[in-house]
């Protein structure tokens, strides 16, 4: 079958992956990664910066289903800007401002976002596989996407909630997925991690005071130097996790209540 439009190749791709994460990244294995639907850009940065210029007040620029593949948009103005859908693989937002902006079912892989501020965005069912977000702000972001592989160090997450969404268990369960990401002095006081997965992520001296950790996934994790103060472990399971030299472990709720707690590294 042939794709008509780049929105409704997009719409295709996100709708597959919605149905059941496992499946989509045996899917991913299948897909054309380079495609002209996956790496070119139907627009310019001189279009992108026309059309914020032209977009009339309280009315964010709509590039809902757009192909974006490569572009430099770093240091624009996209505040509360739609991105549903569109294609942005190795788009170039750092520095950007995203603030408000709904980036839903957006393929954004090796997208580079270090120093862009995302607060308060909308991230379900985003593609980010190996990004770059270092020093990124996204307190206060819906992450229910997949962020394996990505940078986030020293990345500002709090408040974030990556938690599953149980509402959606028909379309199977959308969640953050950080496996293998690099979080390392993230700020993540205060962030929703209920049932999230981070298997083998790197979240060495972050702040996790104050976060549900409930029904985590984090298996291999490291959570050196991490401060746990508050954080809720009721569930997660940290087999083969690194839990040395927390900070505030003390203060940590259920850490006992934690699954697998006897195969966690503690020394």
């Amino acid at each position: 079958m042939r794709i008509a439009t780049t929105t409704g190749f997009a719409t295709l791709l996100a709708g597959c992956l919605a149905i059941a994460p496992v499946a989509a990244q045996d899917m991913l294995r299948h897909l054309d990664l380079t495609s002209p639907q996956m790496t070119m850009a139907e627009l310019s940065r001189a279009d992108v910066e026309a059309l914020i210029a032209t977009a009339k007040p309280g009315q964010p620029v709509d590039l809902a289903g757009r192909r974006l593949n490569g572009l430099d948009l770093s240091g624009l103005d996209l505040t509360g800007a739609n991105f549903r859908t569109a294609l942005l693989n190795r788009v170039n937002l750092s520095g950007a401002r995203l603030d408000g902006a709904v980036l839903d079912q957006a393929w954004m892989l090796k997208a580079e976002l270090s120093g862009a501020s995302l607060k308060k965005a909308s991230l379900f069912g985003t593609q980010m596989q190996d990004g770059r977000l270092v020093g990124a702000d996204l307190s206060g972001a819906r992450i229910a996407g997949d962020f394996s592989r990505a940078d986030l160090g020293k990345a500002n997450l709090a408040g974030a909630d990556f938690s599953a969404d149980m509402r959606n268990q028909s379309m199977g369960l959308m969640r953050g997925v950080l496996n293998s990401a690099n979080l390392a002095g993230a700020d993540l006081a205060g962030a929703n991690l209920s049932r999230a997965q981070l298997r083998y992520a790197n979240l060495r001296g972050a702040n996790l005071a104050g976060a549900s950790l409930v029904g985590m996934e984090a298996a291999g994790a490291d959570l050196t130097g991490a401060n746990v103060a508050g954080a809720d472990f009721k569930g997660a399971d940290v087999d083969s996790a690194r839990l040395i030299g927390l900070v505030g472990v003390a203060a940590a709720k259920n850490l006992d209540a934690a699954k697998n707690l006897g195969l966690s590294i503690r020394q």
